[in-house]
């Protein structure tokens, strides 16, 4: 499993170099190829842990004396998130091969060699950070991403794409600042830098580390107050959006978090309190930004704020009474948050980028009557408004039932959980009634001119929408039955 772990993080990369020096028509098959490799390498490194009994293993790949500088974690949770972050970074460029081209209405453009180059190394980095065994090696490819994500951002290159850039490589730059600081303490007083180290450490110096994770995860997973990049990263062309923004970027700080958390072996209460508090804060905040948005993009970006929330009040929820029942049922249903979140946004995201493609706006207010004209976009519009308001039998009802049944247990024991966990349910229900209101005013009715005027969207663009409503009713069962 260590030579298809390693395979599926540098054939990307690979891919990326290859990329830049080939013509320019070139590029986008190049990527189509190469994030396809990657994508059967993740698969072929979970069907190998599913067929090796489903044994966490560890592989060291890199290690100076007893110090491991570098390494993978074959587990349940890596082989999911794993293959949920490289099979999506396939469907975006599949999608990204027909969204930039000069038929686009409201960007004509095609892509140039470096758009695909960064993505293929972003989907190499987003597969070494989840398999990373070590602090060292999630930093490493934590700033890679952070990299990538400039690049791809300030792509057009106009005046906003590259402020929004910056700003998302500066906010995310400083958050690092706390995995560099984890990384020293970790060694300082265990000699290595492997996360499994964390158990090691006495409660006060790993209530350091843990912090010092849990900063560089807000940080990079836009989490109040290190929120603002999110919004101004939505200058990126929209499957880049998709990806960084629903699919991978966003995702890293709640994965580092998750495997800190299953690490540790116990995690300080003190950062089970303060990850709870910031996820109800920064939850309660969301809510309220992207409740006047007309914009599909912004709105989908704070609404990923606050789904982003949920994911960190479920890991915190986690780490109470770690290993009781309502801890172990908040945790997974956290992880099976990031997967069936992954899925579903990617699905709302894309759509936005073929309404700007086949209509030349994507302003919900202009567009009305999608199920008469477009129905794909309009059963792809309602799948998307359903899945993310949690609603049955879309996939984050699954995985937020999950959050909030081990919530409550916990509340028994914890009682000052209960009102934290009813304001959670009372955002899930409002948050319902807005998608619902936007489904009624866009997909029945007469088709409004910039609908009646759409032109046909690409065989690509349809195949990749057709395959994430699938996977926004499946992806649930598959993480419960991957999870246990």
């Amino acid at each position: 499993m260590d030579n298809l772990t390693l395979a599926t993080i540098l054939v990307p990369i690979a891919g990326a170099v290859l990329t830049m020096f080939c013509p320019k028509m070139a590029g986008k098959w190049l990527g189509i190829l190469f994030s396809a490799l990657g994508t059967i390498g993740a698969g072929s490194v979970a069907y190998a842990f599913h067929t090796g009994g489903r044994v966490a293993t560890t592989y060291n790949l890199l290690q100076l004396g007893d110090t491991v500088i570098f390494g993978f974690t074959i587990d349940a949770v890596s082989t999911l998130i794993g293959f949920a972050v490289v099979s999506l970074g396939f469907l975006v460029v599949v999608y990204s091969s027909v969204y930039l081209t000069a038929k686009h209405r409201e960007h004509p453009h095609e892509a140039r060699p470096r758009y695909y180059a960064f993505l293929l190394v972003f989907i190499g980095a987003m597969a070494g950070l989840v398999y990373s065994s070590t602090l060292i090696g999630q930093l490493v490819f934590f700033e890679i991403t952070g990299g990538c994500s400039w690049g791809l951002i300030s792509y057009y290159e106009d005046a906003k794409g590259v402020h929004g850039a910056m700003r998302a490589l500066i906010i995310t730059h400083i958050a690092s600042l706390g995995l560099y600081v984890a990384s020293a303490f970790l060694f300082s007083y265990t000699g290595t830098f492997s996360i499994d180290a964390i158990a090691q450490l006495d409660p006060s110096i790993k209530t350091i580390v843990m912090l010092g994770i849990l900063v560089a995860a807000w940080g990079k997973s836009a989490q109040f107050p290190m929120h603002v990049w999110l919004p101004d990263a939505m200058e990126a062309p929209t499957p880049i959006s998709a990806y960084l923004h629903a699919a991978s970027m966003v995702k890293v700080g709640v994965f580092i978090f998750a495997r800190a958390v299953m690490s540790s072996g116990g995690v300080p209460e003190v950062i089970a309190w303060v990850g709870v508090v910031m996820a109800m804060v920064t939850m309660i905040f969301g809510l309220f930004m992207y409740l006047p948005q007309r914009d599909m993009k912004r709105l989908l970006a704070y609404s990923t704020i606050t789904q982003l929330a949920y994911m960190f009040l479920a890991l915190s929820l986690g780490a109470f009474d770690f290993g009781s029942e309502g801890s172990k049922l908040a945790f997974n249903g956290g992880i099976a948050h990031v997967f069936n979140h992954a899925y579903a946004k990617s699905l709302f995201f894309l759509l936005a980028g073929v309404f700007s493609y086949s209509m030349g706006t994507r302003l919900l207010p202009n567009i009305r009557g999608l199920l008469a004209k477009a129905p794909l976009l309009g059963v792809s519009f309602c799948v998307g408004a359903m899945a993310i308001g949690g609603v049955p039998p879309f996939s984050l009802f699954f995985s937020k039932f999950a959050i909030f049944s081990g919530g409550f247990e916990l509340a028994r024991e914890h009682i000052w959980l209960l009102p934290l966990l009813i304001i959670a349910l009372v955002e899930s229900v409002v948050a319902f009634a807005w998608f619902l209101m936007w489904f009624g005013k866009t997909v029945p009715g007469e088709p409004s001119p910039e609908v009646a005027s759409v032109i046909p969207v690409p065989w690509a663009m349809q195949a990749v929408l057709v395959v994430l409503i699938i996977m926004s009713v499946a992806s649930s069962f598959i993480a419960a039955a991957w999870l246990g």
